[in-house]
């Protein structure tokens, strides 16, 4: 029974159509793969089958992989929390993704990013006034989504602050969400359940 004080899951997308296509089937209609590829999902540090591996349980063997390319980015990665939370956020915000957005964005501010900041990612706008660190992520992945490539200069600001296998990691992490986020919003997956965080808006916002 739905409880009425616990927040609904947001819809993902932005049309008159927004019904999740690919939901996680009951273990026993899984077959052997399936199956498998779920306990390795539950029993490592996820703990739980959401999100992407929803519709990517479909594939077994590319959720595993997926899977393990994004704990090695998320938990044993080298840029700060606040860094790789926000360019999550950056990503999500750019891919109109609501699971990874309100995943995300409490988890960024959890980080030290500022509140102000989150907020205007969610309306479509460019945060100011951020730390030198987190605005060149800003900068960074902002540009890698929405031109597929960076220019000189923000390549040369990024190596300046994270070096270049810094920067190679944080073109990985964008890489990585905008994959799961294509994922999800082909699904439709919906944001996760009961969460406080606003769902987004279409843009402009």
């Amino acid at each position: 029974m739905n409880d009425p004080q616990q927040p609904q899951a947001t819809a993902q997308g932005f049309g008159a159509d927004n019904g999740e296509r690919i939901g996680i089937p009951a273990r026993e209609a899984m077959n052997e793969a399936q199956q498998a590829a779920a306990d390795a999902i539950i029993n490592g540090p996820r703990k739980a089958i959401f999100g992407p591996f929803v519709p990517l349980l479909q594939t077994p063997l590319l959720m595993e992989r997926i899977g393990k390319t994004g704990e090695a980015l998320r938990f044993n990665g080298t840029l700060p929390d606040n860094l790789r939370e926000l360019a999550i956020c950056v990503v999500s915000r750019e891919t109109g993704n609501q699971f990874e957005w309100q995943t995300h964005a409490p988890l960024a501010i959890k980080a030290g990013v500022d509140a102000g900041a989150i907020e205007a990612l969610a309306a479509g706008r460019h945060p100011r006034g951020l730390p030198p660190p987190e605005a060149c992520v800003v900068d960074f992945v902002s540009e890698l989504v929405r031109r597929h490539g960076v220019s000189d200069a923000t390549y040369a600001e990024a190596v300046a602050c994270f070096g270049e296998a810094g920067t190679v990691e944080l073109t990985a992490l964008a890489g990585y969400f905008v994959m799961v986020c294509w994922v999800m919003n082909v699904a439709r997956t919906p944001g996760p359940t009961g969460s406080s965080t606003p769902g987004l808006a279409a843009f402009p916002g």
